[in-house]
């Protein structure tokens, strides 16, 4: 049984991306189309919120994240998903400015995906913020996605 994947728009993005001059996004950019290739290995989702945030910006760069989501299934951003979400913003775990960010960690909990893969590192893949992610989780009696970057999920 393949592990399922919650794809964040992140991901999508830097593989739609022109190729950066700066060094680290230039990596990150590599990272995730050596992951990418690699992805078959895993069950990928997404959600409403991801295919939303993707098509904003440049039309053209929307146009390509779309074609990379096209086959991805979607996962329902439902009543359970929007309380989850709300009760990480509650607990401060992400700040309200960055809501988008609870709803996809929220979507990842709820349809108890394996990983969350993601270079959100402010918001989402950031050590600090998955201790309190885990912990919000077992309050509700749930349990986390391991919450990673693409680097992070590679697989020998």
């Amino acid at each position: 049984m393949k592990a399922k994947v919650y794809v964040e728009t992140t991901i999508v993005s830097y593989l739609a991306a022109s190729p950066s001059r700066d060094l680290v996004i230039a990596a990150h950019q590599q990272i995730t189309r050596e992951w990418w290739e690699r992805r078959d290995r895993f069950e990928l989702f997404v959600s409403q919120a991801v295919i939303e945030e993707a098509a904003r910006g440049n039309v053209a760069a929307a146009a390509r994240r779309a074609e990379l989501l096209r086959a991805i299934p979607v996962l329902e951003l439902g009543a359970e998903v929007y309380e989850f979400a709300d009760r990480l913003l509650r607990a401060r775990v992400v700040p309200a400015k960055a809501s988008i960010d609870a709803l996809h960690i929220a979507v990842a909990v709820v349809n108890r995906v394996d990983y969350l893969v993601t270079w959100n590192c402010v918001h989402i893949a950031n050590a600090a913020i998955r201790v309190k992610i885990e912990q919000v989780c077992r309050q509700a009696g749930l349990a986390a996605p391991v919450i990673c970057t693409p680097e992070e999920l590679m697989e020998a």
